[in-house]
């Protein structure tokens, strides 16, 4: 049997979620479902975090760019991509990538493709660079930051 919970006791217990890493709407959304909070409770506890800031979508998206730059190694266009399925608007997105260093960011693709071609077999010049090439696309880097970047390795 599941137990119910009082509006207080899931408004604390979305808080105490909140309060451990930072989140957005959407994602809280998401646990409230996974706790089968009614229909008409939802929007009630989502302002109420908002309101005392335990939801922040600036804030998440800033964090979840700096995470996602520096820990997976993720390229714009891959965090742009994943903070859309998450309902962020482009204006945030967009802010919170302009905090990522050009400089650093064509060092971490530079350092992840060394890695990569360590890795990598081939023939001819132009299929290493091929495999490079769609390595760091899939990783989420613009083309065009790509091929500077491969260039610079040969």
């Amino acid at each position: 049997m599941k137990k119910e919970y009082t509006f207080d006791e899931l408004l604390h217990k979305a808080a105490s979620f909140c309060s451990i890493s930072e989140h957005c709407i959407s994602e809280v959304e998401e646990k409230l479902n996974a706790w089968g909070v009614s229909g008409d409770e939802k929007p009630k506890i989502i302002e109420k975090l908002i309101s005392e800031d335990f939801i922040n979508e600036k804030r998440f998206c800033s964090y979840f760019v700096k995470d996602k730059f520096r820990f997976n190694k993720w390229g714009k266009i891959k965090i742009s991509y994943t903070l859309k399925q998450k309902g962020l608007d482009n204006e945030q997105i967009n802010n919170a990538l302009k905090t990522i260093d050009d400089g650093e960011y064509e060092e971490m693709l530079a350092s992840i493709l060394k890695t990569k071609l360590k890795t990598i077999q081939w023939e001819y010049e132009y299929e290493k660079m091929g495999k490079l090439f769609n390595f760091a696309q899939s990783r989420g880097f613009e083309s065009t930051v790509i091929d500077r970047v491969i260039r610079t390795l040969k």
